[in-house]
């Protein structure tokens, strides 16, 4: 149903007989049905074959009012008045029938009274369920920019910092030197019965074996080797 059709189905009472013709689906009927019906507040068994949900919708919405579950009244007045059940002036309330339907016939959502949303919705999920979850992904939707933005923020921080400031720290600057400039040292060195550690001889030799090896990667390349071998057997040296 369009959203204008909807609204003027919609009103803030409805006599019994009209309410159970929208929750039958049987609005472009409804001229015809009041016609017939008149002041009674229930059709007669006989008046609508086709359509036997309309009788069956307006016995209950009499029952819930016989046994209080929905409040009733006079011209849109609620009044809780037993005689008003005979009365063909007896309305009941739009917020009231939405809510007794809620309630009683969870799986039943007429146009009329719940929009397109909660027609939609699983009888086990409330409209309130899901208001829920979307304030939730609303607040995670908030999160995922702020740490997107931050993490935008970094990455153009280090994108602008020059090749002295991504040097490592002092400390794992020592650490890595010890390491390189140890394993010089058995590359180069002799078991103290003279027999070398390994078959180089000299750390050109070292130098020309890795550039042979891993050409291309990051750091092999002739001139940093040199420069990276001396500082580490400096460092050795000095400790």
């Amino acid at each position: 149903m369009r959203r204008s059709d909807r609204l003027h189905n919609c009103r803030t009472f409805y006599r019994p007989i009209e309410a159970a013709i929208r929750w039958s689906g049987l609005d472009r009927f409804e001229s015809r049905i009041l016609e017939v019906v008149g002041a009674r507040n229930i059709p007669g068994p006989e008046d609508f074959p086709r359509w036997p949900m309309l009788r069956l919708n307006v016995e209950r919405i009499f029952d819930a009012m016989r046994n209080r579950e929905l409040p009733y009244g006079r011209a849109g007045i609620t009044c809780d008045n037993p005689s008003l059940l005979d009365d063909g002036e007896l309305t009941v309330r739009h917020v009231d029938l939405r809510a007794w339907m809620t309630r009683f016939y969870p799986s039943h959502k007429p146009a009329f009274l719940f929009d397109d949303i909660e027609r939609q919705l699983h009888p086990a999920i409330s409209v309130e369920a899901v208001q829920a979850l979307l304030a939730d992904r609303e607040a995670l939707r908030t999160q995922l920019a702020t740490y997107q933005s931050e993490l935008e923020a970094l990455r153009k921080e280090i994108k602008r910092q020059g090749p002295s400031e991504r040097t490592l720290a002092p400390r794992s600057e020592t650490t890595y030197l010890n390491i390189v400039g140890g394993l010089l040292t058995l590359l180069l060195g002799k078991s103290p019965s003279g027999t070398p550690y390994s078959s180089f001889e000299t750390l050109e030799s070292v130098i020309s074996a890795l550039i042979a090896h891993h050409e291309g990667r990051p750091g092999i390349s002739e001139r940093t080797l040199w420069a990276k071998f001396a500082a580490a057997k400096r460092q050795v040296s000095a400790a």
